[in-house]
């Protein structure tokens, strides 16, 4: 297991332009009401009008988690276009972006223009594995998560995933654990392959399983991108029924969440609520390809 991540730099972006926070609060503020209107009126048709008024509750921080492969050259192209999709979602969000370090700047350049509110983390440690370099980078995120006590939604979103907006709006009524189903595109392949839960109505009843001629009933590993949660489970697992983090549960974070998800499926709750079987969230599923030395240079995460 490589060593505690060490830090070595960490870009938080200045807030959304002026007039985009401005939207924003005004969009989010009721109006007030002039004191010489109120005056007039009397008591009883005031109440009645305050009983009847919409109460606008503040959208819960969504926080949104992109590993990035060190041996994925069209890194850049990818992260342009989920940052044109992110910067669509409606605020409060947080972008966190992790990745190894490089001589490059562009990630650092990509995500200074967006307008988005991010925080740009980077590690040291080499892997020669890419699925484990991603799910270091995922811990790294998490970490960052729980030393800050940052209070909102996480879901992991890989530079491969495409979104249908409403994900974000439904994402944000997570109490606890929520699940979806994703649709995985494969590249020369005339299929689609459905990952996730089966659903009825909210409650989980069964996953699709990746292989229909499995002769066990065991659950298959739920994927990453197929769930979200709330992130004060791991600052706050008391808060939940659960004994304080261990040294163990710190260094591979993203092995718990999925522990503690999928140890009761009660505690799943598949979105959208009313209809789980729809499709916000579609990944692709990049061929793998090599290079003249045998070293593989892009593939699918």
């Amino acid at each position: 297991m490589p060593q505690p991540v060490e830090m070595l730099h960490q870009q938080v972006a200045s807030t959304p332009h002026a007039g985009n926070v401005n939207r924003s609060l005004m969009a989010e503020s009721p109006l007030p009401t002039p004191s010489s209107s109120k005056e007039s009126k009397p008591a009883k048709l005031l109440e009645k009008e305050e009983e009847t008024e919409p109460k606008l509750l503040p959208r819960r921080l969504a926080i949104i988690v992109t590993p990035i492969s060190t041996e994925d050259p069209y890194q850049g192209v990818f992260l342009r276009r989920l940052a044109n999709t992110i910067r669509l979602v409606p605020p409060p969000l947080l972008w966190i972006v992790v990745e190894g370090q490089s001589d490059s700047d562009e990630v650092s350049e990509v995500l200074r223009k967006t307008g988005i509110m991010y925080r740009h983390l980077v590690f040291k440690e080499n892997f020669t594995d890419p699925e484990a370099e991603l799910d270091h980078e995922r811990n790294v995120a998490l970490r960052h998560i729980e030393q800050h006590r940052l209070s909102g939604i996480v879901h992991f979103a890989a530079l491969s995933n495409v979104y249908d907006l409403g994900f974000f709006d439904e994402l944000r009524q997570i109490e606890v654990f929520g699940t979806w189903p994703m649709a995985l595109l494969s590249a020369n392949r005339n299929k689609v392959t459905i990952e996730g839960p089966v659903c009825d109505s909210s409650q989980v009843i069964g996953w699709h399983l990746k292989n229909m001629n499995s002769k066990t009933d065991s659950r298959p590993p739920i994927h990453i991108s197929s769930f979200g949660f709330n992130s004060s489970i791991l600052w706050d697992p008391e808060r939940w029924g659960r004994p304080s983090s261990t040294q163990q549960t710190s260094q591979n974070s993203i092995k718990f969440v999925k522990q503690v998800a999928l140890e009761d499926e009660t505690k799943l709750k598949g979105i959208p609520p009313e209809d789980c079987s729809k499709i916000m969230l579609w990944r692709l599923n990049l061929p793998v390809s090599k290079s003249s030395s045998g070293h593989r240079i892009h593939g699918r995460y």
